[in-house]
């Protein structure tokens, strides 16, 4: 049965450097050299010495320690994978024009270059079926690929549809239901409710029964809402979306990272990816609000649960704005700001609605 080959960075072989796991690279090819130690002729403090590196040059080095054509042989016994593309596409060197228009990618020459996703074919299958490491997963999710149309996850198209968000699915899905919390609220600071199942239109009807007192309660219960969904922002995209340094090295975790955020550093501009589909933001959401009647008394709970979700429309529709709309001048620097997220450094500028946690937690992006 033949290896499987998986394509590793240079920083994954860098990785395996002592005795009782020793890489070494060499033409492209990774070598697992650890079961060779105690048998090298020069003995294992030689290998040791280059232990996670390129051995190309030494090994030629007559000087160094010369090398019969049967070593050369014996080494592919030990191949696990090979070296993938170093080239990237993100850089410092990145600024943003107020016209900033990708240029498509060759989808042909990407695929043949990297070895990474071939943008012709479905790419959730790709991904599961991957031979590629975590730190090569990452290097590569993280160049920004660009196409005209939406990139297909699935073959059937009934999985496919179930992929793909138009924007104005957000405030239409989740505006009535932030409403509803607010009316709540705002009842429930004169009288107890009954359960929302048994009768759930009740503060549309009761609407004449609310004093101004009580929308002013809800109101104050409202903006701290709006204020906790900046944290909560900032908080998911950072800890959660971003979590690739913990982020364990196999292929459903990999799969899970790239349908979450991974295909959106992948894919900026799809515009059928930019907001979050009403079944991921309602597991998302579900221990927080959870979490806020835990905390706070019912008319309270409602009152920060609307403002946290009508912060979140804002979010999700400011999101797809800045990928795809020209602006005013607020909205102009918060587009720059998030797209050289995107283009300059992903592992700073968390922000998408305002700067202030990145500048709270010292990961602003200078632009």
């Amino acid at each position: 049965m033949s290896k499987r080959i998986i394509i590793y960075t240079a920083e994954d072989v860098a990785s395996h450097s002592t005795p009782t796991s020793c890489w070494v690279s060499r033409g492209g090819k990774v070598y697992d050299v650890t079961s060779f130690l105690n048998d090298h002729p020069g003995g294992d403090d030689y290998i040791l010495k280059y232990a996670g590196k390129n051995i190309e040059q030494v090994m030629k080095d007559k000087h160094e320690h010369d090398h019969s054509e049967s070593a050369y042989e014996m080494l592919d016994e030990y191949i696990v994978g090979r070296l993938g593309s170093d080239t990237t596409t993100v850089s410092e060197d990145w600024e943003a024009t107020d016209d900033f228009h990708p240029d498509d990618t060759d989808q042909a020459k990407d695929f043949e270059k990297n070895q990474f996703l071939d943008l012709r074919k479905p790419l959730l299958r790709q991904v599961w079926q991957a031979n590629w490491s975590k730190s090569y997963y990452l290097q590569q999710v993280h160049q920004p690929r660009h196409l005209s149309y939406p990139a297909r996850f699935f073959g059937p198209d009934i999985l496919e549809y179930n992929t793909r968000t138009v924007w104005y699915v957000v405030p239409i899905f989740w505006g009535p239901i932030a409403s509803y919390l607010f009316l709540r609220s705002a009842l429930q600071w004169s009288i107890l409710l009954p359960a929302f199942t048994a009768q759930p239109m009740l503060p549309w009807k009761a609407l004449w029964l609310i004093p101004k007192r009580n929308y002013i309660q809800t109101l104050l219960c409202f903006f701290v809402g709006n204020a906790i969904w900046t944290l909560l922002e900032y908080v998911f995209h950072r800890f959660l979306f971003h979590i690739d340094a913990l982020l364990p090295d196999h292929r459903a975790f990999l799969t899970l990272h790239f349908l979450m955020h991974g295909v959106h550093h992948y894919l900026p501009m799809d515009r059928l990816r930019l907001v979050m589909p009403p079944a991921l933001f309602f597991t998302l959401q579900s221990p927080m609000t959870r979490l806020a009647h835990a905390l706070f008394p019912p008319p309270m709970a409602n009152g920060i649960i609307s403002g946290a979700f009508t912060f979140y429309i804002l979010y999700d529709c400011m999101h797809y704005a800045l990928h795809h709309t020209r602006l005013p001048a607020y909205f102009k620097e918060m587009k720059k700001y998030h797209l050289a997220h995107h283009y300059k450094n992903f592992d700073l500028g968390f922000g998408v609605t305002s700067k202030i946690w990145d500048i709270m937690f010292n990961t602003i992006l200078p632009v």
